[in-house]
C-alpha cells in the first residue's frame, strides 16, 4: 500500500467545501486495495467481516480528524432550528416604603401609616395593612392621600389581622412621588405594641413589570 497517495487523497478531499463523505471511503478502499507500482503484490489477507468493517471505521476516523471536528459540529448545529427565545420578566417600579404609628395616637386609638414613595407611574397598586387584633381593636375610618375615587377599599378581620386593603382601579394611575395610607382603629386602654403590626405593597409599572414590598411597624407602640 502507497502511504503517500493515500494522505494525498486524503488531504485532497479534506479540502473540499462540502466533502462527499461516501466518494472518499470509496476512494480510500480502492487505494487499500490497489498495489503500489512497480512492486510485488502483497499475498492477500482474508478479513473477516468484523476486522474489515474496523479497518473502514478507522479510516472514516481519519478522514474526520483532517476536515475537521469544527466543520462537522457547524454543519450539525445549522441544520437544527432554534428554538424560542427566552422572555425575562420585566423589572418592576422602583420605590420604598416604611410603617410607623402615627404620633397623634392616645391610649385609647391609633392611626398606623404607610408611608409609599414610587419613583415612576404605576398603573398597578394594591397596599395591605395587617394591624393584628389585640383586645379592643376595632376599625374606626382610613384614608389616603391620592383621590378616594382611584381605589377600592375594604377592611376585613382575616385570622389574627384587621386588614385594610387599597386596590388601584383599571385604567388609574399612581404617579411618582410621595404617598400615604393610613387605618385607624381603637384597641384596649393602655400602650399598644404595634411591631407585629405589617404591610405590603404590589406595584405594577407600565410595561408589566411586577415589584413587591413588604416590613412590619418594628418596635412602634400606640400610646
Amino acid at each position: 500500500m502507497d502511504e503517500t497517495r493515500i494522505r494525498r487523497e486524503l488531504r485532497d478531499a479534506a479540502l473540499a467545501h462540502r466533502p462527499d463523505h461516501a466518494r472518499i471511503l470509496a476512494r480510500v478502499e480502492r487505494g487499500l486495495a490497489a498495489p503500489a507500482p512497480g512492486t510485488r503484490p502483497p499475498r492477500p489477507v482474508r478479513l473477516r467481516a468484523g476486522r474489515r468493517w474496523t479497518a473502514v471505521v478507522a479510516v472514516t476516523a481519519a478522514v474526520a480528524g483532517v476536515v475537521g471536528l469544527g466543520g462537522l459540529a457547524a454543519t450539525t448545529l445549522n441544520d437544527r432550528s432554534a428554538g424560542p427565545a427566552a422572555t425575562l420578566p420585566a423589572p418592576g417600579p422602583g420605590a420604598r416604603a416604611s410603617g410607623t404609628v402615627d404620633p397623634g395616637s392616645n391610649r385609647w386609638w391609633a392611626q398606623s401609616d404607610l408611608a409609599l414613595t414610587t419613583d415612576e407611574p404605576v398603573t398597578g397598586l394594591t397596599v395591605e395593612l395587617r394591624i393584628v387584633r389585640t383586645p379592643g381593636v376595632v376599625s374606626t375610618g382610613h384614608w389616603r392621600t391620592r383621590p378616594a375615587e382611584d381605589f377600592t377599599v375594604t377592611v376585613t378581620p382575616e385570622g389574627r389581622a384587621l386588614v385594610y386593603r387599597w386596590t388601584l382601579k383599571p385604567g388609574r394611575t399612581v404617579p411618582p412621588g410621595p404617598h400615604v395610607f393610613a387605618g385607624q382603629y381603637n384597641h384596649a386602654e393602655g400602650v399598644r405594641d404595634a411591631s407585629a403590626d405589617s404591610y405590603t405593597v404590589v406595584l405594577t409599572g407600565a410595561d408589566g413589570g411586577r415589584s413587591t414590598l413588604g416590613g412590619s411597624f418594628g418596635g412602634a407602640s400606640a400610646q
